[in-house]
């Protein structure tokens, strides 16, 4: 198809009606980005409802493939875990024995729940995420309500910071990909923000670690067992009560005979324990538990950014010329 006109026209006055059309075609787009920015806010309050604090909440159960290393349940409650009932049975974990009573237990059980006296487990990648929604919402009154909605120049700068925030709130439920990812996650550092001792009944013991998590929408809990280290980087004596003097288990580990520990990904390495003091990871169990609602604050959280990406490439065609990104 011809694309010249006839008769033709000057180069002046073609050049001014382009621009007349540009200006035109930008005043359409900033009148309708308004509209749905609207629709983009109702998106993000289904969000910010699925992750708010309302009774019963989800439950969640915990279950080890192919064993009975970890099986119980726990509750979520917003962006915390309020109640919850685990079961461990680990090679590295001495048998639970309960109060008043000399008779021990193969697993030992921990179970938690929340009260005045005792604090819950907070998940700071949820967190994390409710805050980035939380100023998505405010940034799009910002743009729709202080006036400045014609100005193309505002509204690509609100556009910019409103698809950062919900990139990082995918990125919070996404969890740490590679191990430079680790550092930027919060709650990822599971020798710092492993779940308070006191919190358990029995309370967890020195060496004993209870790491949860969020990955791919999911909630994750990491077990460990923990060993400390000598100055000189060799595993100390295990604690009084991690294996029995009374015979057979004290000859099985002499001799070789008895349960090893699986080996795990973080076999040879240290860690700083709560800042204390160094130790290995001896015993190392994760466990997956889906969360609907995650999931479905996910997708929405996806499909709301791509939606955000595709009106900041259609502003940027008009004001530039170009798809690419500054």
């Amino acid at each position: 198809m011809s694309t010249w006109v006839y008769p033709p026209i000057p180069p002046d006055e073609l050049r001014k009606a382009e621009e007349d059309s540009l200006k035109l075609e930008l005043q359409w787009l900033l009148k309708s980005l308004q509209h749905s920015l609207g629709a983009l806010k109702e998106g993000l309050e289904e969000c910010a409802a699925l992750l708010a604090a309302k009774e019963p909440g989800s439950t969640l159960v915990l279950s080890s493939l192919r064993s009975e290393s970890v099986k119980g349940f726990v509750t979520r409650v917003g962006t915390k875990l309020v109640k919850g009932d685990i079961h461990l049975r680990l090679t590295t974990l001495p048998p639970n024995t309960p109060r008043g009573t000399t008779t021990s237990t193969p697993s030992t059980r921990l179970i938690f729940h929340s009260s005045a006296s005792t604090a819950d487990i907070l998940l700071p990648q949820l967190q994390a995420v409710r805050s980035r929604i939380n100023d998505s919402l405010d940034i799009i009154d910002i743009a729709r309500w202080t006036g400045q909605s014609t100005d193309s120049s505002f509204i690509s700068g609100q556009l910019r910071l409103l698809h950062d925030h919900l990139r990082e709130a995918r990125s919070y439920l996404k969890g740490p990909v590679t191990g430079a990812e680790v550092a930027a996650i919060p709650g990822a550092e599971w020798w710092n923000c492993s779940a308070d001792e006191s919190i358990f009944q029995p309370p967890l013991g020195d060496y004993l670690s209870l790491h949860f998590t969020i990955q791919d929408a999911n909630l994750v809990l990491t077990v460990r067992t923990l060993a400390p280290t000598s100055p000189g980087g060799t595993p100390s004596t295990p604690a009084e009560g991690s294996f029995s003097l009374s015979g057979f288990n004290l000859r099985s580990k002499l001799l070789g005979l008895g349960p090893r520990p699986p080996n795990h990904d973080e076999m040879g390495e240290m860690f700083d324990w709560r800042g204390k003091q160094e130790v290995i990871v001896r015993e190392k169990v994760r466990v997956e538990s889906g969360d609907p609602s995650l999931m479905s604050v996910a997708a929405k959280l996806s499909a709301l950014e791509h939606e955000v990406a595709r009106w900041r490439m259609n502003l940027r065609i008009i004001l530039t010329g170009s798809v690419e990104e500054d």
